[in-house]
């Protein structure tokens, strides 16, 4: 976590952290550093899956899966409706969504490490289509046979685990 020192509660530099919580031995403020829940989402077109090239860092040009941080009070499913469309403008039946594992994996963004766990989702198409990019976030999309699929070429590591089994079924 960033170097904190201050209290938010009291202003005091009684601040500690252990990397779960954070700690002021003066108020005897407490924060828990909790896990953060994101979405990944296999599009599936027959043998083949569609990836996402990442337009920013972590993971800059490497593959990735379409997906994101999960909104306060929104579920698992509705934010990988959210993201897909956010991310190329995707329609998509939330009820088709099929949930199929949950892998731990931490996420570095601005000096700040945060752990999440990320709820794996397969989406399954009868034929591939076009997308709209968020160029901000995506560069390109790529079609691959799950079994072409380079694990080195991986962004996260939650995601090189969840392939390493996916391209076995």
């Amino acid at each position: 976590m960033l170097d904190l020192k201050f209290c938010p509660n009291c202003g005091e530099s009684s601040l500690s952290y252990n990397g779960r919580k954070m700690h002021c031995t003066s108020c005897d403020f407490v924060f828990y550093n909790n896990t953060a829940a994101a979405v990944a989402v296999v599009i599936k077109c027959k043998d083949e899956v569609m990836l996402t090239r990442r337009n920013q860092e972590p993971g800059h040009g490497k593959l990735d899966l379409a997906g994101g941080f999960i909104d306060f009070e929104e579920t698992a499913e509705n934010a990988c409706k959210r993201e897909l469309f956010e991310e190329m403008q995707i329609q998509v039946d939330e009820s088709k969504l099929k949930y199929i594992c949950s892998i731990p994996n931490t996420y570095p963004y601005k000096g700040v490490l945060y752990h999440t766990m990320d709820l794996f989702f397969e989406y399954e198409v009868t034929e591939k289509f076009d997308v709209i990019l968020e160029e901000h976030e995506i560069s390109d999309t790529i079609w691959i046979k799950k079994e072409h699929i380079d694990l080195n070429e991986i962004a996260f590591e939650s995601q090189k685990l969840f392939f390493e089994k996916y391209k076995l079924q």
